[in-house]
């Protein structure tokens, strides 16, 4: 009779620092890898450019999931904050003259500390009233881009220059397929430090605000500290990729940064699971692809139901309202526990337990 296994123990410090001990996870891990290079051989230029849009939405997802679904501090100021990422990058390489690389890290930094800046009310501010400051964040920055003339030359946009890396300049031929390696790169190295950062103490911090902020205060963690950190450190990764977006689409408006922008991403947590980082990226990719295929959808029920291609919009609003109300009822936890679910099935299985 095969051994179940009844827990995961670990004899070593190198041992418990592994990020995948299991052969199981392993295993995973080089699928994972497999689907991702042959993901551009098998796919076209429209569906490259989705999944691109879902990578960029990832690395926004799993910043606010650090403040929102670990450190339990509510931000309905997404859209700002991707804003603030842009238009940086933006300005920094086409008027200043900085290369792509360090204007984007320049973007990182700065949405990074306006982050923190609006981040200050959440010393006094919990819950809803919290909620609400944020989103005056979220009215207050796209104020200033649409009233600014000085970030769009009074032209109400910014064109962005083709990226170019140490003298490498994307091709139109393939240019998805070469900034799918960019994002695909760049979204891995974001979910692999995220997941670090809740194995150190600041980290650790964050979760035990989110679970019990005086008894968080009662064992020695800095709450003025911490607060302003996650902050700081999830509007870092927003940061990142408003800077993207400004990159791959090359071009930018407010219209791209409003209060829409910030209910999606908060979307992405719920539905992929609010504390975890693999599932702010599943939360991405289901909401990116979630407008397509209601499209497909209505599209197929066309001859049956012609209202539904008549009123798409509103067919695809009620699909996304839809999608969320479900979600919160019968697995709040979201797609990452659906898929612990899957895990656990099959590595107990013939056991229930």
């Amino acid at each position: 009779m095969a051994a179940v296994e009844t827990g995961r123990y670990h004899r070593s410090y190198a041992s418990e620092l592994r990020l995948w001990n299991t052969t199981p996870q392993r295993v995973r891990m080089i699928v994972l890898a497999v689907v991702l290079i042959v993901l551009p051989l098998v796919l076209d230029n429209y569906w490259m450019a989705l999944v691109n849009t879902a990578l960029i939405a990832a690395i926004g997802a799993i910043g606010l999931n650090v403040l929102v679904g670990f450190t339990g501090q509510i931000s309905l100021g997404q859209g700002g904050f991707l804003a603030v990422g842009a238009f940086t990058s933006a300005i920094l390489t086409d008027r200043a003259g900085v290369p792509a690389p360090l204007s984007i890290m320049g973007a990182v930094l700065l949405t990074a500390a306006v982050g923190m800046i609006f981040g200050l009310p959440a010393l006094r501010l919990k819950g809803l009233y919290l909620a609400i400051a944020t989103l005056a964040s979220q009215t207050v920055i796209v104020f200033v881009v649409r009233r600014w003339d000085w970030l769009t030359e009074g032209e109400g946009f910014v064109d962005v220059m083709r990226l170019e890396v140490f003298g490498f300049s994307l091709s139109r031929a393939n240019f998805d397929q070469q900034w799918y390696i960019i994002l695909a790169v760049i979204t891995i190295l974001a979910a692999l430090t995220a997941t670090n950062l809740f194995r150190t103490g600041v980290g650790r911090s964050f979760m035990a605000i989110r679970d019990q902020d005086i008894a968080a205060s009662a064992i020695g963690v800095n709450l003025t500290r911490a607060k302003i950190t996650a902050f700081g450190v999830s509007n870092g990764f927003v940061g990142l990729a408003g800077a993207l977006m400004a990159h791959y689409t090359e071009i930018i408006s407010w219209e791209r940064f409003t209060l829409d922008v910030s209910i999606l991403y908060l979307a992405m947590i719920i539905v992929g699971g609010l504390g975890s980082v693999a599932g702010a990226i599943y939360g991405a990719i289901f909401i990116t692809f979630l407008p397509v295929f209601s499209r497909m959808l209505a599209d197929e029920l066309g001859g049956v139901a012609p209202v539904l291609s008549d009123q798409l919009p509103a067919f695809e609003h009620a699909i996304f309202g839809l999608t969320i109300i479900i979600f919160l009822i019968f697995e709040p936890k979201g797609l990452n526990r659906i898929w612990q679910r899957i895990k656990e099935y099959f590595r107990f299985w013939p056991f229930r337990y």
